[in-house]
């Protein structure tokens, strides 16, 4: 007993944990190359260098990341920065402990290759995935009044003309539609980050309740995807084998090139304006102007401070 003991203290002197912490992790939506930091983190050993024995779960079409996170069958998810706003808002109190995004993906693409801006009161299509809130506050600041039009998880209504313009991630539905064949350029694309509506997006979070009993680990998790988001900015041709390994694995329907393209715009976006460095930090300025905006459009009933949502 007192040779485990001795082994044991060493073990943790050399900075060695006896035994990896579990750790559950579930990204917000199916394999892709959005989530390719974390595969990497994995694959490396990132994880397991950082003393977590962490499991990667997709969230399923009975249950969502948030519904594992609340309640409790995933340690951390990720979040667009305006949808842990209004959970917070609606009283369910979450941590950022890791920033990926520093700039906004959301854009409008017209069918009609015109501005997007002038096609007031036209059918435009919104996804119900959650990424939709800056684009109606958008809407509702310019007095454009689209008439929105819910889209599940297809291009299909706009690749046919049925609507006049759609919302897209750059990363992802804007490659689609692409691939599809439309002829997509600056003039019929309405980019938000270009237009007063810069607010971060994908951020890690955990709920206060876990971060306040387990901060280090908290800690330790960002540090470990942190280093796998440098190493994929890096080595981007190996990263993205890694992600079609979980692609594949996971039986979604998709490509390595729109794989590529996604991953290329995802590390694009992670660059701050600003600084021109991937910085990995939740910005006071964008976390008050996203709860400004929700505020202002009633998507919550008070702001949320800074304070509120950082691990800082």
């Amino acid at each position: 007993m007192k040779r485990l003991a001795l082994l044991t203290i060493a073990l943790l002197a050399t900075g060695l944990s006896v035994s990896a912490q579990k750790f559950l992790f579930t990204p917000q939506w199916t394999a892709q190359a959005q989530f390719a930091g974390y595969y990497v983190a994995f694959e490396n050993g990132f994880y397991k260098d950082a003393g977590l024995d962490v499991e990667i779960v997709h969230p399923s079409v009975t249950e969502s990341a948030f519904d594992r996170l609340k309640s409790n069958r995933s340690h951390a998810t990720t979040l667009q920065l305006v949808q842990a706003i209004e959970m917070i808002d609606s009283g369910i109190p979450l941590v950022n402990i890791l920033q990926t995004s520093m700039n906004n993906a959301l854009v409008i693409v017209s069918r009609r290759n015109v501005n997007p801006l002038t096609q007031r009161g036209q059918k435009v299509g919104i996804w119900a995935a959650g990424f939709s809130q800056v684009a109606m506050c958008m809407s509702a600041k310019e007095n454009i009044d689209y008439e929105w039009v819910p889209l599940s998880s297809s291009v299909n209504l706009f690749v046919a003309g049925a609507i006049d313009a759609a919302l897209a991630m750059s990363y992802n539905e804007y490659y689609q539609m692409v691939q599809a064949g439309m002829d997509l350029n600056e003039s019929n694309t309405y980019r938000f980050y270009d237009h007063g509506y810069n607010v971060q997006e994908d951020g890690v979070y955990v709920t206060k309740d876990y971060y306040k009993k387990h901060k280090d680990q908290c800690k330790r998790f960002a540090e470990a995807s942190r280093r796998g988001w440098e190493w994929a900015a890096e080595h981007p041709d190996e990263t993205l084998d890694i992600v079609m390994d979980y692609v594949q694995k996971n039986h979604i329907a998709t490509n390595r090139v729109l794989q590529k393209l996604m991953l290329e715009e995802i590390l694009r976006l992670q660059v701050d304006r600003d600084s021109g460095q991937r910085e990995f930090r939740l910005r006071q300025d964008m976390v008050e102007k996203a709860s400004h905006m929700l505020y202002e459009n009633g998507f919550i009933l008070n702001e949320v401070t800074f304070s509120e949502i950082s691990a800082e």
